[in-house]
C-alpha cells in the first residue's frame, strides 16, 4: 500500500545527485527504458520496474517530498475547500491581475506556484476553462458562450463542488458526468489530487497517464475511448497500488520514479540562442538568478494566446510597424513560453560570443514584479561553455534563433573546463542529432514513417542519416560532404556477405509497380536457345524480405524516394497489411504465385514524400493509418550566412511567409536550395544563379502564369509592365531582395 501523502517528510538538506545535470546519467537511463520498453503498448513490464524501483534512491527525494507537501499546504490555505461554493471568480481566473486584482489566482496558484506538487506548465490559459484575456475579454469554454462570465463561471464552480464531493463518498463515476470540467482535465486532475491526495496520483498529463498505464499492464486506451483524465490517474493508482514493488511509497516518490526512468516526453530536444537583453545586457541578472528573460511585455503572459495567429494579431497591435515579420516572432514567443525541463538555451552576447550553455529547470512565468523583461524562464546556467568563435552567426543578430546541431557540437568542443575523466559532453553535444533520434523513434513503433515536407528541406538526407545511424555510421552523419558521401556509398553497397544489403534505396514512379516491387512475371533470356521467355521473379521489398528472415539478427531499411509518385496502394498490394508491426510475421498467399509471404519484425521502411507534388491527404487512409508521418518544414536558421545586406535566413523566412499566404503551406522553398556543400552561398553569383534559375521558376509554376500571385510573392521584383520578374546583375540583386524582403520582427542584440 503507498504510504498516505500527508505523511510528508521533514526536509533535509538538498542532495547532490537530485540536481539535474548536463551529463549524460539521467538521459541515458531514459533511452534504455525506451529500448526496454519497446513498442508493445499494454504489456506488463514488472520485471524491469521491479528491478528499477529497487534500486531507486527514495531516500535522495526528501526534500522534493517535502517541497511538494509545502506547496500543497500553501494551495489549501489561501483555497480552503469550504471557500469554493461562495469563491469568486477573480479568485479563480488568471488575467485578474492585468485589472487591479493583486491577490494571486487559484489558476495562477495551480501553474505557476506548486510546481513542486506537480507541473500543468506549457500551453496556453485555455486548459483553465474560465480565464481573462488581456483584452478585457473572458474566455469561455463552448457550451458556456452564450452565458455571460458570471452565469458561466456559477455553472463551472458547481461543478467543481460537485466533484469534490463524489469524491469525499467515493463515487469517481459522477464526475465524468460534469461537462464542463472536460475542458480542463489536467487543471481538474490536480485540483482533485490537492484536495484528496491519497486518492490521486501527482500526474497530470493525459499522455503521460495512459502511458505508465500500460507500462504497468493496463489496457492500452485505444481499445476503448473517451477516458477522462481524472479516471485513467485513478487506473494508474489503482495499478501502483496493486504491486507490492511500491509498497510504502509515497506518491511523489512513484511520479518522481516513473518519469525518471520511463519518461514519455518525446526526447527531440529544443536548443535555442536567447540573448539576454541588448548585448547581454541583462546576463548578470540573468546568471544570479538563474533565468533567462526576454521583451515584449506589452502583450502580456504568453500563457493567453492561444495559437500564433492570435498572438501575431497582438504584435501586429503593439508595432504595426512590424506586422511582417511578427508571425515568425509569435512562433518563437510560444516556443519559449513552451520550453520544457532538460531543454537547452545557449545565452550570447552579440553574434560571436557564448556566455553559457543553460538547462531548463523550470517552465514559464510572466513576473509582473519586473520593470522589463518580463518574461522568464528558469535556467541553471554552465558558464564553462562561453567562448568566442572567430566568424559571426549572423543569425545571431536576433533575440532568438534555434542552434543547428552542428554549431552545438562545435560550441560543446569549445568547452573551456573539460569534463572528467571518463564523462561525456552533455548529451546534446555527443548523442545523435535530435531530428534523426526523433525519426528513429518513430520508426521503431511504426515500423515505417514517411519524411515529407516541400522541396529541399532535407528529407533524403534525413532519411540516409537514419541509415547511416542504424549501421552504426554515425560518425558520417555530420561529417563533411565528400565524406559523408562516401560513406553513404558504402552502406548502399555493402553486402556484408549477403546478396541483399542491410539498406537498399529505390525511387518511385508512375510507372513502377506491383512486379517491381512484390513479383511478377517478366522477360529473361531464354535457357535454350535465343529469345525472351518469361519468368516468376522476386520484386525488390521481398527479395529484402526473405534476406530479413535468414538473418533475424540484423536490421534491413528500405528507403523509398518519392514515394507519392507510385500508385501505392497498387505498389504494396496485400502486404500493406503485413507492414503493421503486431501482423509482420504473419503469412499472406500472393495471387500472383500462390507463395505464401511475411514482412519480417526487422525490416523498417523509410519514404520521402514531396508535398508541393501531391498532399498526404492523397495517400490511401489505409496505407496513412500504417505510416508514422514526420514533417521536415524549412529551417530559415539553417542559413547563418549572408551576402551583402542580404541575411539568407531572413530571406527565406518572409518569402515562406508570403508562399503560404498565397498558395498555402505546401508550397514553401527549402533550405537547401541556398546552400552549397552544406554551407550557405557565399557570393552574389551564387545567389543569383539559384534565385533565377530555382526560385523563380518553382514560383511560376505554383502561379501557373498569373501575375497578380505572383506580384503578392516577389513584389517590386515583378515588372508591372509585363508581369514577369525583372533581370538584373547579380551585384544589384542582393541589395535588391534585402530591400524586398526585410524583417523587423526581433529586436537586434547589437
Amino acid at each position: 500500500m503507498l504510504r498516505r501523502a500527508e505523511a510528508l517528510a521533514t526536509a533535509a538538506p538538498e542532495p547532490q545527485d537530485e540536481k539535474r545535470s548536463l551529463n549524460t546519467g539521467e538521459v541515458h537511463d531514459q533511452a534504455t527504458s525506451r529500448a526496454v520498453m519497446g513498442n508493445h503498448g499494454g504489456m506488463d513490464r514488472g520485471a524491469d520496474v521491479a528491478e528499477k524501483a529497487k534500486a531507486f534512491g527514495r531516500e535522495a527525494l526528501a526534500n522534493a517530498v517535502a517541497r511538494a507537501g509545502e506547496d500543497r499546504q500553501r494551495a489549501l490555505t489561501e483555497f480552503p475547500r469550504e471557500d469554493w461554493p461562495t469563491l469568486p471568480v477573480e479568485r479563480y481566473a488568471l488575467g485578474a491581475q492585468q485589472y487591479g486584482e493583486t491577490t494571486r489566482s487559484f489558476c495562477w496558484l495551480m501553474e505557476y506556484g506548486t510546481e513542486a506538487f506537480g507541473s500543468i506548465r506549457g500551453g496556453s490559459a485555455a486548459k483553465h476553462i474560465i480565464y481573462r484575456h488581456r483584452s478585457g475579454e473572458w474566455r469561455l469554454p463552448a457550451p458556456l458562450r452564450k452565458l455571460d462570465h458570471l452565469e458561466a463561471w456559477n455553472t463551472v464552480r458547481q461543478e467543481f463542488v460537485e466533484a469534490f464531493n463524489a469524491v469525499e463518498s467515493g463515487d469517481f463515476n459522477r464526475i465524468n458526468d460534469l461537462s464542463t470540467l472536460v475542458y480542463g482535465q489536467a487543471l481538474v486532475t490536480k485540483t482533485l489530487a490537492l484536495y484528496f491526495p491519497d486518492e490521486f496520483l501527482p500526474i497530470f498529463s493525459a499522455a503521460h497517464v495512459r502511458h505508465f498505464s500500460e507500462l504497468l499492464g493496463g489496457k492500452p486506451y485505444q481499445t476503448y475511448g473517451g477516458v477522462r483524465t481524472w479516471q485513467a490517474n485513478r487506473n494508474l493508482l489503482a495499478l501502483v497500488r496493486d504491486r507490492t514493488t511500491f509498497d510504502g511509497w509515497h506518491p511523489q516518490e512513484v511520479m518522481r520514479f516513473l518519469y525518471q526512468h520511463y519518461d514519455p516526453r518525446p526526447r527531440q530536444r529544443a536548443v535555442w540562442k536567447i540573448a539576454p537583453g541588448e548585448r547581454g545586457r541583462l546576463w548578470d541578472e540573468c546568471r544570479e538568478g538563474q533565468y533567462i528573460c526576454v521583451g515584449w511585455d506589452e502583450i502580456g503572459d504568453l500563457g493567453q494566446y492561444e495559437s500564433d495567429t492570435e498572438l501575431k494579431s497582438a504584435l501586429d497591435a503593439e508595432w504595426p510597424q512590424s506586422t511582417g515579420g511578427n508571425l515568425r516572432l509569435a512562433r518563437h514567443l510560444l516556443a519559449f513560453r513552451d520550453l520544457e525541463d532538460g531543454d537547452l538555451v545557449v545565452a550570447n552576447r552579440g553574434t560571436t560570443e557564448v556566455l553559457a550553455l543553460g538547462s531548463v529547470t523550470g517552465g514559464y512565468a510572466f513576473d509582473e514584479k519586473r520593470t522589463e523583461y518580463r518574461h522568464t524562464v528558469r535556467v541553471r546556467w554552465d558558464e564553462s561553455y562561453a567562448q568566442t568563435f572567430d566568424a559571426p552567426e549572423n543569425a545571431w543578430r536576433q533575440t532568438f534563433a534555434k542552434v543547428p546541431e552542428k554549431l552545438m557540437r562545435r560550441i560543446g568542443e569549445g568547452r573551456r573546463t573539460a569534463p572528467p575523466t571518463g564523462t561525456a559532453l552533455d548529451p546534446a553535444l555527443t548523442e545523435l542529432p535530435a531530428s534523426i533520434k526523433y525519426a528513429m523513434d518513430v520508426l521503431e513503433r511504426k515500423g515505417q514513417i514517411i519524411v515529407h515536407g516541400p522541396p529541399g528541406t532535407g528529407k533524403t538526407r534525413l532519411a540516409l542519416s537514419v541509415a547511416l545511424a542504424m549501421a552504426d555510421r554515425a560518425d558520417a552523419i555530420e561529417a563533411p560532404a565528400v565524406d559523408r558521401s562516401a560513406a553513404v556509398t558504402d552502406l548502399l553497397g555493402n553486402s556484408r556477405g549477403s546478396d541483399m544489403p542491410t539498406v537498399t534505396m529505390v525511387t518511385f514512379h508512375p510507372s513502377y509497380g506491383y512486379e517491381d516491387f512484390v513479383e511478377g512475371f517478366k522477360p529473361a533470356p531464354a535457357e535454350n536457345g535465343p529469345g525472351l521467355n518469361l519468368q516468376l521473379q522476386d520484386g525488390l521489398f521481398l527479395q529484402i524480405c526473405k534476406a530479413a528472415a535468414e538473418a533475424p539478427d540484423r536490421r534491413f531499411l528500405l528507403i523509398i524516394d518519392e514515394i507519392n509518385r507510385g500508385d501505392l496502394a497498387r505498389v504494396l498490394g496485400e502486404l500493406v497489411t503485413l507492414l503493421e508491426m503486431d501482423k509482420r510475421g504473419i503469412p499472406v498467399r500472393l495471387p500472383t504465385s500462390g507463395r505464401w509471404a511475411v514482412v519480417p519484425h526487422n525490416v523498417r521502411v523509410v519514404g520521402t514524400m514531396n508535398t508541393a507534388d501531391r498532399s498526404i491527404g492523397h495517400l490511401d487512409v489505409a496505407i496513412r493509418r500504417r505510416f508514422g508521418f514526420i514533417e521536415v518544414p524549412p529551417e530559415p536558421d539553417a542559413l547563418d550566412g549572408s551576402i551583402g545586406p542580404l541575411d539568407l535566413g531572413v530571406f527565406l523566412s518572409v518569402l515562406n511567409d508570403r508562399l503560404v499566404a498565397e498558395f498555402g503551406p505546401d508550397h514553401r522553398i527549402g533550405h537547401a536550395c541556398l546552400l552549397r556543400n552544406d554551407r550557405p552561398l557565399t557570393t552574389e553569383e551564387e545567389l543569383a544563379t539559384v534565385f533565377c534559375h530555382e526560385i523563380v521558376p518553382q514560383i511560376e509554376d505554383y502561379a501557373l502564369g498569373r501575375p497578380e500571385p505572383l506580384r503578392a510573392v516577389l513584389g517590386e521584383l515583378v515588372d508591372p509592365a509585363s508581369g514577369r520578374v525583372a533581370r538584373m546583375g547579380a551585384q544589384d540583386l542582393a541589395a535588391k531582395l534585402a530591400n524586398e524582403f526585410a524583417e523587423t520582427d526581433d529586436a537586434l542584440d547589437d
